[in-house]
């Protein structure tokens, strides 16, 4: 057996993944929208991922978390992006359409607008179709990762794009964690050698990548459809770590979850021990 770990298919992992297998690890690495990892991670089908907060948020007794590590913003984040033809304080009463690819993102949307906006009686919509051919229609639209990116570009000129990390850490001052490094319970006690190992090659592979940012950006902007310079101002406005600050954002967005029926409960943050 071999340790399995989930890759989420957005441009935002590409720091720890570049040169996670130069830096020794020899596992499975599963491709994947963080909605189907999360699928995944829960029925034991991967072992490891950067997964969705959200999703640690619903089932934290059957996880742990690697320590130091994360997907987050301290401020504008960039591929997290809520498209609206108007103000948010019109959005009162009328539909978004979403992918679905990201629990995570879309309850942190419904709390930006409940908890801090006074904005109520949203729906929510996932098309049969593209929704980036209902924004192009007029129809407000939250999209994540690649696809913000691409549609932050081509945008009709009349709408307003909101950063859904900057106007989290507008109302609390605190980073917002998207994504965590969720490891299964069992995992841990199948392979606990090779998760130690990990910790350390996804720290490696971080501080590499950031060291070699522009060989990174230049040989990922062939296929990404954006220029190096992009990219490496893309990735050096996010943050991987995961450090008390980043914590008390959690904790806080999950208290809000809590706060807004999101969640049953406010889970607890059970740490893989790596020392």
């Amino acid at each position: 057996m071999t340790l399995r770990i989930g890759r989420i298919a957005y441009l935002n992992v590409a720091p720890y993944f570049h040169y996670l297998h130069e830096e020794g690890f020899t596992g499975e690495v599963v491709a994947g929208v963080p909605s189907a990892l999360n699928a995944m991670l829960a029925e034991g089908t991967i072992d490891a991922c950067p997964s969705s907060s959200y999703e640690y948020g619903l089932h934290a007794d059957d996880y742990f978390l690697l320590p130091g590590h994360s997907i987050s913003s301290v401020g504008p984040v960039h591929s997290v992006l809520l498209f609206t033809p108007g103000p948010l304080a019109t959005l009162s009463g009328t539909e978004i359409a979403i992918t679905g690819e990201s629990a995570t993102s879309i309850n942190l949307l419904k709390i930006l607008l409940n908890e801090f906006c006074s904005v109520d009686n949203v729906s929510f919509l996932v098309p049969s179709g593209e929704v980036e051919n209902l924004l192009k229609e007029g129809q407000s639209a939250l999209l994540i990762g690649d696809r913000a990116l691409d549609a932050a570009k081509n945008c009709p000129a009349h709408f307003q794009i909101t950063d859904l990390g900057a106007l989290w850490y507008h109302f609390t001052g605190l980073p917002f964690v998207f994504a965590l490094w969720i490891l299964r319970r069992e995992a841990v006690t199948k392979f606990p050698d090779e998760i130690s190992a990990l910790a350390n090659q996804l720290h490696e592979s971080r501080n590499r990548a950031f060291s070699n940012l522009h060989e990174m950006a230049t040989e990922l902007s062939v296929k990404s459809g954006f220029t190096a310079g992009q990219l490496e101002e893309y990735w050096r406005g996010m943050s991987y770590d995961l450090s008390d600050g980043h914590v008390e954002g959690l904790k806080l967005y999950f208290t809000l979850c809590y706060k807004h029926g999101l969640l049953e409960k406010i889970p607890e943050f059970h740490f893989f021990p790596t020392t």
